[in-house]
């Protein structure tokens, strides 16, 4: 099965949304923040593919 890369950087931006949310003690918005990001840059990065 492939992955599709709108998954691998909502992912990425989640992993990152929770180290920058622990670090500034706001976990929440954070999550919220880097999943948004990183689904867009995933978004991006399919459409540059094809």
């Amino acid at each position: 099965m492939k992955e599709s890369q709108i998954s691998i950087g909502a992912g990425i931006g989640l992993l990152i949304g929770i180290i920058i949310g622990s670090a500034s003690n706001n976990v929440g918005l954070w999550i919220a923040l880097g999943l948004c990001f990183g689904a867009g840059i995933g978004t991006v990065l399919e459409k540059k593919k094809k």
